[in-house]
């Protein structure tokens, strides 16, 4: 059976401790992987991919090192592999065009400002990882004790009736 990924693209060091912090409630049914730039996150993306594994959610900082997040988040709406893919901008410097292009070209799930707020993240998480699971028609029950029941119900019966 392939796993569900998290990955969180992130270049400082301490923000990204804190986004994998953040999420370690979920990893006993999701595995949560680190790339520290826009390369890295693609050579991960592959590695994934190549594992069959699921990569469900990306949460990917703005300003980085070369290529910037909302780039790298726009090419992988692009690519077949990762459409499906919930796309999180995380930023603190993300200005509006930046942020429009994210929405529009990257289809853009959510955005979370830095700093963030309490459980946020973990909550994004949660909810985007039920929205890819019913998108890719798989089975939500082995991690509904990690999700909104409320959520999956509700998804499942507008993706049943064709509602989307």
């Amino acid at each position: 059976m392939s796993k569900i990924v998290i990955v969180c693209v992130e270049d400082e060091r301490d923000v990204l401790d804190a986004v994998i912090r953040e999420l370690e409630p979920l990893e006993d049914l999701f595995l949560v992987e680190a790339a520290e730039n826009a390369q890295e996150a693609r050579e991960l993306l592959i590695q994934i991919r190549e594992r069959e594994d699921e990569t469900a959610v990306i949460f990917c900082d703005h300003i980085m090192p070369g290529e910037n997040g909302v780039d790298l988040l726009v090419d992988l709406q692009k690519d077949e592999r990762w459409k499906l893919t919930r796309k999180v901008l995380l930023t603190g410097q993300a200005g509006l065009e930046a942020t429009v292009k994210a929405v529009n070209q990257a289809e853009l799930a959510h955005y979370i400002a830095k700093p963030w707020e309490g459980d946020e993240i973990l909550q994004v998480a949660k909810r985007e990882i039920a929205f890819y699971l019913i998108a890719r028609d798989l089975n939500p029950l082995p991690y509904l004790r990690h999700l909104d029941v409320e959520l999956i119900d509700d998804l499942m019966r507008k993706h049943l009736s064709g509602d989307r």
